[in-house]
């Protein structure tokens, strides 16, 4: 036999080998694969971040995504399927767990992935195991799997793949499979790209949201002039239209009730998961409250001022204890605290400072902030330069640590107010040279990964990104007002 028809010959073995190799690895049904995917689904379903839109909008897109990744796969005669990048939002279902340190403001966890395995259960595995999700159940599957298989499959060989030489697929034209998984880690696209692709849909979005962006500038101007409040915020990055029907309600009860509204003058109105009155002092409204229980919180507001009046009373008095330090919050990096919990957390801690005498200079940690924790052990020093000082902590051990770290406190805070300051002054030369019409991040990109960000924004040609509301996150996604999502490490 020659030397080309024994090569023909191994090809059509190989081919023969891997045809049913494939047919043994799609054998998982599409209702064996829902079922595998259960505790992914319940993670993930968008019918659970009904208070968090933005979050919900990126799963629902990755859904419908995966979803005809997997059509794909189980379609009979799909050659080849091209590898895709994907984005969840992961909730967290366990209790404790190393999953907790990436949880973000929202309470979730951003995970993405590359799918670019060839059959369902392979597929269904490795999502399972991006997003930290158990696989105990897969075990049954692929016992089931293995148990179906008639007598004389069982006889057949255990199919191996041969690791080919290079000059062999230089030779028969076949793609090499190394070849093809390195082209699916290097799958995401370019910035340049993707707006190409995406810029169509945002501008049809925006165009549709600009009644709705101008009635709620109306609305919210309207609010603040006639019961002269201090601003109008949100807790979360809900999009116009609801934002839109929030402030319309509280403008109908300022219609209905009108009285009500009195007390709300020079506050801050915060629309939240809860009413009440946050740490910071801002008049919080639930948005899944009723203009009755907005009413009773309104009535309640002497009460909640008086109660902020100690709060800072507490914060003046724990100042001149320790030196100067400014007791701060962080609400924009963690959940809402309500001001009875940070009053009682200052309390607790002005009680165990009194029972000792610092001996600290009344001055010797001015310019420094710290942040009060009740669940922290022991103190320590973040990266940003402020202390995290537990509420129980022991005031001999506390003194030690404010001295020996002082210094380096001053160092961190000198290095983060330098970098908001060339943060701030780089958002602003992006909008003017690039001509965006706004440019943001989410409160997890940090003031360094939005600086390199910005650095790069900046070669990019202006006419690429002319007239674009631009968020800084961790994905690539369209949302529901036309913002483009972009990662603050975009390809380039």
């Amino acid at each position: 036999m020659s030397a080309s028809s024994l090569l023909r010959c191994t090809i059509r073995l190989e081919k023969r080998g891997v045809a049913s190799h494939l047919v043994q690895l799609r054998c998982l049904s599409g209702a064996d694969a829902v079922n595998a995917l259960r505790p992914f689904y319940f993670a993930v379903h968008p019918d659970f971040f009904g208070q968090h839109p933005r979050e919900r909008e990126v799963n629902e897109n990755s859904l419908k995504r995966l979803n005809g990744y997997l059509e794909n796969l189980q379609r009979p005669g799909s050659g080849s399927v091209q590898p895709m990048k994907l984005t969840f939002y992961v909730r967290d279902t366990k209790d404790g767990g190393d999953v907790q340190q990436d949880l973000l403001a929202s309470g979730f966890r951003p995970v993405s992935f590359i799918l670019h395995s060839k059959d369902v259960l392979t597929t269904v595995t490795n999502v399972l195991k991006s997003c930290s999700l158990p696989l105990e159940h897969m075990k049954g599957l692929k016992t089931a799997g293995e148990a179906s298989q008639s007598p004389a499959d069982a006889g057949v060989a255990f199919y191996r793949p041969i690791k080919w030489d290079r000059s062999y697929y230089t030779f028969t034209g076949f793609r090499d499979p190394e070849d093809e998984l390195q082209q699916a880690m290097r799958v995401e696209p370019t910035l340049s790209m993707w707006l190409r692709n995406n810029e169509p849909e945002a501008s049809r979005k925006h165009t549709a949201s600009l009644p709705r962006r101008e009635e709620l500038l109306r609305v919210k101007e309207e609010l603040c002039h006639k019961f002269d409040l201090a601003d109008i915020r949100w807790q979360r990055s809900w999009g116009v239209a609801h934002r839109c029907c929030q402030l319309q309600s509280l403008s109908r009860l300022s219609q209905q009730n009108p009285e009500a509204l009195v007390n709300l003058r020079g506050n801050t109105v915060v629309f939240a998961d809860q009413s009440g009155m946050n740490a910071s002092g801002h008049v919080m409204l639930g948005t899944m409250d009723v203009h009755h229980q907005w009413t009773k919180l309104l009535e309640q507001l002497p009460s909640y001022h008086h109660l902020q009046q100690q709060t800072e009373w507490l914060k003046e008095r724990l100042s001149f204890l320790l030196g100067g330090t400014q007791v701060v919050l962080m609400e924009r990096l963690g959940p809402v605290q309500p001001i009875t919990d940070h009053y009682n957390t200052l309390n607790t801690f002005h009680k165990s400072l009194m029972s000792w005498r610092l001996h600290l200079h009344p001055r010797s940690l001015q310019g420094l902030t710290m942040m009060l924790e009740k669940d922290r052990s022991a103190p320590s020093l973040h990266e940003m330069g402020h202390f995290i000082i537990p509420a129980s902590c022991d005031p001999p051990k506390l003194q030690a640590f404010f001295q020996s770290h002082a210094p380096k406190a001053r160092q961190y805070t000198q290095r983060r107010k330098q970098l908001q300051a060339e943060e701030a002054a780089l958002i602003q030369q992006c909008l003017q040279s690039l001509s965006l019409r706004s440019l943001s991040k989410e409160p997890s990109v940090s003031s360094s990964q939005m600086i390199q960000c910005c650095k790069r924004l900046r070669d990019q040609p202006p006419p690429l990104m002319q007239g674009l509301h631009i968020c800084v996150s961790h994905f690539y996604s369209v949302m529901e007002d036309g913002d483009l999502c972009v990662p603050w490490d975009w390809k380039s």
